[in-house]
Parts: structure tokens; C-alpha cells; sequence
């Protein structure tokens, strides 16, 4: 089986009988080596002697007379949030429970970790994946994506990757087509993962340097529908299909759930009647219809009924997709 991410600490953590991810010391040590953590020359001895210690015994306690011993502010800082969600981390019996209740709680986790928890997540669950799509659409659940829209097709560059092409003088064809948004497709000699060339993902997963064309109803969102369908699972152990759809039928609208800011806000106002300019409509770029597969798993109003799933760009043409969004908001009969 191809192997993928292997940056993400996937191999560092232990499974429980029910598939869901623990903790362990060497996942903590990642956190502890971390380039914010990383002694330089300038180190304080206290500093040095915190960080050796927490290498050896990633859950020993920490206190806070050790933290005002070091000297750099900025360390200081980094110190306590990376110690608040080793907290968090070690709160919970999984990965999986920290990080749905990282959105119930008051405690504030940076995005960066959230995002790190849920790729790590997203491999475990689409481990012994061979289908280069997939995985590819699973990096749209923690990582913005740049869009262009042009001539009807939806086409995903990772934004940061966009950023960094731009930084360099020489623009690759794949940065500048998304920097513009309005080159023509047929000019650009674009880098896409598709169905024939799918397996290439594995050669450079961590490079996020393909550009997924997620046109509805093309392989792409449908790719992206089954890591939807599987983080469902994963979750709410309950089984979905999800198929891409062109629009919402009026009769069959009662549920939905925006994937990112954008598209619930917009969804909300169309679902309360209010007028959305045509240039805010411009911006949906993937509908999803979700049915269960048990009737049993959903509120006993809504038996039968479909969910629909909207994806939207920012004004900007960056997705930022909020996945917990299907953890918290789909009308389940319980919650996990």
C-alpha cells in the first residue's frame, strides 16, 4: 500500500480496538521538536534544561515558575500554548475526542493545531487508500485552497503553495493561472490530478503542488464525496452517501450544512428568503447531497429527508473549509 504524509505523526500514534487514534509519548516529542520549541545559540540554560526534560517525559508536569525562568518572551509563549494542547491532547481517551471537543469547549487552540489534528485524522481514516484523488480532496478539509472558475470548470491549487510560487520571480504556469484567476485554461500547461494520472500523488504527497479539478460531478468531487462519506463514519458512526448535485430542489430543501463560512452564511439567507446578489452566487463552487442510510439515525422529523452540503469561495477565491462542521451541525438522531 502507498504511504503518504508521513510528516503528519500518523505512525506515532497507537489505535484502539475501535480504530480511533491515542496518544502517545513519541506523538507529544513531535509537538516538543517542533521549529517554535528548538533551542538556537542564544538559549537559556533553564530553556535547555525545560526542553531535554519534556523530550525524556513528554507528560511531565510543567509549572509556571519553570516558564518564567526562561528568557526569551516569545518562548515563553510557545511554551504554554503548545503545553495547553499537550493538555487538551491528554484530556481526552483519543485524537479523535480532543478534537471534536476543541469546538465545544473554551479553550482556544491555534489553527494551525487544528488543522495538524485534523490531517492526522484524515490518514488514519484513509489509510490503505490507493486512489490519489482521495487524498488529494482530503487535503481541502485542512489546508486553503485557491480557486479559478474559469469557463465552468473548478479547479483547486493549495493556497500556500500559490504563495509561494508567487514569492519567485519565475511563476510556475500553476501559480500564476490562480494568482490571475482569469488566464484561460487552455493556455496554462497546469499540473491537475485527474482519474488517469492519480497514482502520481503518492511521489509528491507532501509537496502540495497538484491542482485538483473538482468540477461538479466530475472525479474529482466525487473523490472528495467519499472522504465526506468516511469522515461521517468515522465520526458519527453512521453510513451516508453523497452525491455531487447541480442545485438544491425547493421541495426537498429542509436541512443543510455549509462546509465553510462562506457557504452557510449564504445558504442561510437563501434557505430565510432573503436576496443574494448574483455575484455572491458566483462563488458556490460544489453542492453535495447526503442521504443515511439508516432513517433511524436521523431526528424522527427529518426521517427520509436529504441533507445538502455547500462549499463556497471568500471574495478573494480562497476555500477555507471547517470540517467540524459535519461534527456538530447534521441533524443526528444522537451525537457522539
Amino acid at each position: 500500500m502507498p504511504d503518504f504524509w508521513a510528516s503528519c505523526g500518523y505512525r506515532l500514534l497507537e489505535r484502539g480496538d475501535d480504530g480511533r487514534l491515542i496518544v502517545t509519548d513519541d506523538y507529544l516529542r513531535m509537538y516538543f521538536k517542533r521549529p517554535e520549541l528548538a533551542p538556537v545559540a542564544e538559549s537559556c540554560p533553564d530553556e535547555l534544561v525545560l526542553h531535554e526534560r519534556l523530550l525524556n517525559q513528554p507528560r511531565c508536569d510543567v509549572s509556571e515558575d519553570e516558564l518564567n525562568a526562561i528568557a526569551d518572551e516569545v518562548t515563553r509563549e510557545n511554551y504554554r500554548i503548545i503545553l495547553r494542547f499537550r493538555q487538551q491532547l491528554l484530556a481526552w481517551p483519543t485524537v479523535e475526542a480532543c478534537y471534536m471537543n476543541v469546538f465545544r469547549g473554551e479553550v482556544a487552540v491555534p489553527p494551525a493545531f487544528i488543522h495538524d489534528t485534523a490531517q492526522v485524522i484524515l490518514r488514519g481514516i484513509l489509510d490503505g487508500a490507493e486512489n490519489g484523488l482521495e487524498i488529494r480532496a482530503a487535503e481541502m478539509f485542512f489546508r486553503p485552497q485557491s480557486v479559478s472558475t474559469e469557463r465552468g470548470a473548478v479547479m483547486l491549487a493549495d493556497q500556500e503553495t500559490v504563495q509561494r510560487y508567487a514569492s519567485h520571480s519565475e511563476l510556475g504556469n500553476v501559480g500564476r493561472l490562480l494568482i490571475e484567476l482569469q488566464a484561460p485554461l487552455k493556455t496554462a500547461d497546469l499540473e491537475v490530478l485527474d482519474e488517469p494520472n492519480h497514482a502520481e500523488y503518492f511521489a509528491r504527497d507532501e509537496r502540495y503542488d497538484l491542482v485538483l479539478n473538482a468540477t461538479p460531478n466530475g472525479a474529482g468531487a466525487m473523490a472528495f464525496a467519499r472522504v465526506l462519506e468516511r469522515w461521517i463514519e468515522h465520526f458519527h458512526g453512521v453510513r451516508v452517501s453523497i452525491s455531487s448535485v447541480r442545485e438544491i430542489p425547493e421541495d426537498e430543501w429542509v436541512w443543510h450544512v455549509g462546509l465553510d463560512a462562506e457557504a452557510t452564511a449564504m445558504l442561510n439567507d437563501i434557505y430565510n428568503g432573503a436576496d443574494v446578489e448574483e455575484d455572491r452566487l458566483k462563488r458556490v463552487i460544489g453542492l453535495f447531497r447526503l442521504e443515511f442510510s439508516e432513517p433511524t439515525a436521523v431526528r424522527p422529523e427529518l426521517a427520509g429527508a436529504p441533507v445538502f452540503l455547500g462549499l463556497a469561495m471568500t471574495a478573494q477565491s480562497i476555500l477555507r473549509m471547517k470540517p467540524q462542521n459535519l461534527l456538530m451541525n447534521l441533524p443526528l438522531a444522537r451525537h457522539t
